[in-house]
């Protein structure tokens, strides 16, 4: 059994030998030790050095970047082998990118049961597959020659991402959390944002003032370098509009956690210490309200925690703040300021219709008709509005506002109640 260097057919540390792969030889080809011995033979005979083990304890910042590097192609890394000829070795995804080879598929190396290398740093990265109780898991393991080699690495692998801004997206799954690198497919500016504009003032300022390049502000008055605030009100009316806003006119890193039924306290950690490593950054959380019960204590722990929001701008939303636990708000130091995001007034109404294109659709007085025969539509709805306009516009070469409007308010009323059937009589539809 030996390593071989990449070639043009794949080279492995381990083949199956004849009967290997069923249950009773599964032990001896997951050879753990040997794998691990075969890749420090190899590792020194390249570089001529001896090579140390690492581990990272506080998160997945390398093999994250690593993942990063491979889907970008990076030239600093290489593939120099694959561990068992019996598990993936490459892994493919739809790109959508109609100029990618394959017809839009992107095929690469998997992470896992693949060797690489950054030879500049004299640093390896290894995730080994191994045999546990509900299939093949891995573990994680970094060789570098030195200390000094291994930070050398991480600040350039640091230094790299951030000159490529991209969102970070952590989402809980049945499997742990996953941690992908978004681009940002379109800039939010401030201008449109329609909020009442004493909030807005307030939000930004507070935001500006976090990411100010002096910090002087948290010096001057002894203010602990971190923030938080919560965004709650109807859905439509500008929340994610806002964060997005707030992510597209910031100079920081900024990260979106999914809070789903498989958060827990493994993966609360595991985003916190991420976003230390990011600091100074903004890390937005969705949905709060669905945080489990089963995590919420270790979630306000690591709210309460000296060094959990160091250098983190926080932000959660909630559609439903009856939902909220009471215990995020009725202390210090975990969401600092709660903000209503409202439906829009009549002037933002009509501001925000002009802001869509409605001007290029009918007069300024019919849109400030438009305006206040809409009391109570959300942004969302409003938006609808001018669509439903436009196409009436490309189909009838008309617009009757007038009737939009009504057909609209209908069909949001039968929302309300449930009943939708027109015909006989009504039925209630939906979930009871």
């Amino acid at each position: 059994m030996t390593l071989q260097a990449k070639a043009t057919e794949p080279r492995f540390i381990v083949r199956a030998e004849p009967g290997a792969g069923q249950p009773q030889d599964m032990k001896n080809y997951f050879n753990y030790i040997e794998a691990v011995h075969k890749i420090i033979d190899f590792l020194r005979d390249r570089f001529r050095c001896d090579f140390r083990l690492y581990y990272q304890d506080d998160g997945n910042e390398a093999w994250n970047g690593l993942e990063e590097d491979i889907r970008n192609g990076y030239e600093g890394v290489e593939h120099v082998a694959s561990l068992y000829d019996l598990v993936e070795t490459n892994i493919f995804e739809f790109s959508g990118d109609p100029e990618a080879t394959r017809k839009g598929y992107a095929i690469r190396p998997a992470v896992r049961n693949n060797l690489f290398i950054y030879p500049k740093h004299r640093v390896a990265l290894v995730r080994i597959p191994k045999i546990t109780l509900h299939g093949i898991g891995y573990e994680d393991l970094i060789f570098a020659e030195s200390d000094e080699g291994m930070v050398r690495f991480l600040e350039e692998m640091r230094s790299r991402q951030l000159d490529n801004p991209k969102i970070v997206l952590f989402t809980d799954t049945r499997d742990g959390l996953e941690q992908t690198r978004e681009p940002f497919t379109y800039s939010v500016s401030r201008s449109d944002v329609f909020l009442d504009e004493e909030l807005k003032t307030q939000i930004f300022r507070s935001v500006d003032e976090f990411f100010s390049k002096d910090r002087s502000f948290f010096q001057t008055y002894g203010i602990p370098y971190k923030r938080g605030i919560l965004l709650y009100g109807k859905p439509g009316n500008g929340k994610t509009t806002l964060v997005k806003s707030i992510s597209s006119t910031t100079s920081a890193p900024v990260a979106y956690w999914q809070i789903t039924q498989y958060t827990n306290s493994g993966s609360i950690q595991e985003v916190f210490a991420a976003a230390t490593q990011m600091a100074p950054m903004v890390l937005v959380i969705e949905d709060i309200d669905s945080m489990p019960e089963s995590c919420r204590s270790y979630f306000l722990n690591t709210l309460d925690g000296a060094i959990s929001k160091e250098g983190v701008y926080l932000i959660g939303t909630t559609n439903y703040p009856e939902k909220i636990d009471p215990a995020l708000m009725n202390r210090a130091g975990r969401f600092d300021r709660a903000y209503e995001v409202r439906t829009p007034n009549e002037p933002l109404r009509q501001a925000y219709l002009i802001r869509k294109g409605m001007d290029r659709l009918a007069d300024e007085e019919t849109i400030a008709r438009t305006a206040r025969a809409t009391e109570g539509f959300t942004l969302a709805q409003l938006g609808e509005l001018y669509v439903s306009a436009a196409l009436q516009m490309h189909y009838e070469n008309a617009v009757d506002l007038d009737r939009l409007i009504a057909d609209m308010k209908s069909d949001y009323a039968k929302g309300r109640s449930g009943e939708w059937m027109t015909e006989n009589q009504p039925r209630r539809l939906g979930f009871s």
